[in-house]
């Protein structure tokens, strides 16, 4: 049995029969047999004249929409827009929009072109029916197509254009099936507003198709970045950088000098005109040319010529472009504006960034984030409300179970040796010293907690910066200011560890003037612990992006530290039709 049943199951041949028998029943007043054109739409410059369609053509049509599927596309079934296709066709009368005095519009012309090119955008050319406009426009590009051509053309370009915004404005699959927090419905386009008001009578289609792409400096960077790896793989041999049987320091002996050189002059590491060394000699501008591609991959930029970076430089730029069009799905996901200027976190970059007014980067830092076995810090989107100084730290109930009272039964003066105490529901303090075995078991049972008292010590530092969630994750100082010195940085069990959090306070409290730095820091260094209320609340973004273009034009690769591009390129891989939550 057809899936869609009743009327929807009929044949668009038999449909168009039953709609034209019901016209001349209640006698309804459809378009003229005639095919003039008519005046409907303005592009700010002058009158668009869009194709009248006949009673015929009108009848062809709406068996279509009644359908939802229209055999001519890649994918036939368009039920998912059915509703925004029938909107776009009533508000545009008895016309074909797309088509002028039989042949495809301008704007039409506009549209195939972004179609044909998706893949500029980093999205699929087939999901929008990119090679199959060729043999469409050589049907009705004459003048000559008969009126259902026509009309097959007209609603083809419809749906994929309908498609083509939707998935460039919120991307192509919903964030939520990979258990990310982030919600993309409270963006969702009106399409068939957007084709009628914005698309018809466009003077300049590209410029109309970027106002639905989120409007961050960084995304459209992104996209340029792109088109340039496109440029780069199309040029790429595929020639390997052998690895030596140790690692080469500066000065020492590399076998594969001059393909060393012509690597890092295609991606831009050395200048063009850079002349190979002689023989096999590592040094001078080369060593200076893979410290630069190191510090661009998340490497030590040390010079050594050691197997990560080996590995890196060997990795096949497709798989880079692959990246690129990755995090240009995931930035699609975001809202395209906030009350607030955000505060941004790209976990696989170990770094945090503070937006400006214009979504450029007002200041960054290096930050520890959640380690890749067990404790994978969460991709999601909050508020942060307050600042804390001076924090006590509740210890998880997973941590409490798992690894502190394996401590405990070991030494039972843990507590007291590491500053921790056992509380009660209330938040009353038990015992700061040993534990017998009643308390162990209260602990065990989640009864009762352990929390660590503030000071210099404390897992959080000195300050935390408190943003609700569901995963009990936060942003928040650290003793172990170590570990920034490190190039990966996943060591903490989920929480995000600040490299400078007087600098990040500063921000969040900059529109409170008696928050200057040394009151931070005294707050810091004081006796007590208390909140700061933030004035307003300041959006945060915890991402994950393998591939970004800084504001210095340079482009940077991270490692897929918790498989999540593998996962998103997985998805994306079973192809149309993708799934929003819609």
């Amino acid at each position: 049995m057809d899936r869609r049943g009743g009327f929807l199951a009929l044949s668009p041949f038999l449909a168009v029969s039953v709609l034209i028998a019901a016209a001349f029943i209640s006698g309804c007043g459809l378009a003229s047999g005639n095919s003039a054109t008519k005046t409907t739409f303005s592009n700010g410059v002058g009158a668009v004249k869009t194709q009248q369609i006949s009673f015929d053509g009108k009848a062809t049509l709406q068996a279509y929409l009644a359908a939802g599927e229209l055999s001519d596309l890649q994918y036939p079934d368009f039920t998912n827009f059915r509703t925004e296709a029938n909107e776009f066709y009533e508000a545009s009368g008895d016309s074909l929009p797309w088509i002028a005095e039989r042949r495809p519009s301008a704007q039409a012309h506009g549209i195939i072109e972004e179609l044909q090119q998706a893949d500029n955008e980093g999205l699929n050319p087939v999901d929008y029916d990119g090679p199959r406009w060729a043999a469409r426009l050589a049907v009705v590009d004459g003048g000559r197509a008969a009126e259902p051509e026509l009309v097959r053309f007209d609603l083809a370009v419809t749906i994929s254009t309908m498609r083509y915004i939707s998935d460039l404005h919120r991307g192509r699959v919903n964030p939520r099936e990979f258990h990310f927090d982030l919600d993309i419905t409270n963006d969702k386009l009106d399409v068939s507003a957007f084709l009628l008001q914005k698309l018809v009578g466009a003077a300049n289609v590209n410029e109309v198709m970027q106002t639905v792409e989120p409007p961050f400096p960084a995304y459209r960077r992104t996209v340029e970045a792109l088109r340039t790896y496109m440029k780069l793989a199309s040029a790429d041999n595929g020639e390997l950088l052998p690895a030596p049987a140790k690692p080469v320091k500066p000065g020492g002996s590399y076998a594969s000098v001059a393909q060393l050189t012509r690597r890092l002059m295609l991606l831009g590491d050395l200048p063009p005109d850079t002349t190979a060394a002689a023989g096999a000699d590592y040094s001078g501008p080369l060593v200076n040319g893979v410290k630069r591609f190191q510090e661009r991959h998340g490497l030590d930029a040390n010079g050594i010529l050691d197997a990560h970076t080996l590995n890196e430089l060997n990795t096949p730029l497709s798989q880079r472009v692959t990246q690129l069009k990755l995090t240009l799905e995931r930035w699609r996901w975001l809202p395209h504006q906030f009350d607030e200027p955000p505060i941004v976190v790209n976990i696989p970059e170990f770094r945090v960034y503070a937006a400006n007014d214009k979504y450029g980067s007002a200041f960054d830092m290096k930050v520890v984030v959640g380690r890749s076995y067990k404790h994978k810090t969460p991709v999601f989107a909050t508020q942060m409300k307050s600042v804390i100084f001076r924090p006590y730290w509740n210890v998880p109930l997973s941590i409490q179970k798992n690894e502190l009272l394996p401590e405990l039964r070991k030494n039972a003066n843990y507590l007291s040796q590491h500053d921790y105490q056992v509380v009660g529901p209330s938040e009353k303090v038990v015992s700061e010293g040993e534990v017998n075995e009643a308390i162990m078991a209260q602990l065990a049972s989640g009864k009762m907690g352990i929390r660590q008292r503030p000071g210099p010590t404390n897992s959080l530092g000195l300050i935390k910066f408190d943003m609700p969630n569901g995963y009990d994750v936060y942003m928040h100082d650290t003793p172990a200011q170590q570990l920034f010195s490190r190039s990966r940085r996943d060591f903490s069990h989920g929480c995000i560890r600040v490299e400078n959090p007087v600098e990040l306070a500063l921000w969040v409290l900059r529109d409170k003037p008696e928050w200057d730095r040394d009151h931070i820091v005294e707050a810091m260094n004081g006796d007590e612990t208390f909140r700061v209320n933030l004035s307003k609340p300041i959006p945060v973004l915890i991402l994950y992006g393998t591939a970004i273009d800084t504001e210095s034009g340079e482009v940077h690769f991270f490692d897929d530290i918790y498989g999540l591009d593998s996962e998103l390129q997985h998805r994306l891989a079973q192809g149309y039709p993708y799934n929003k939550g819609e």
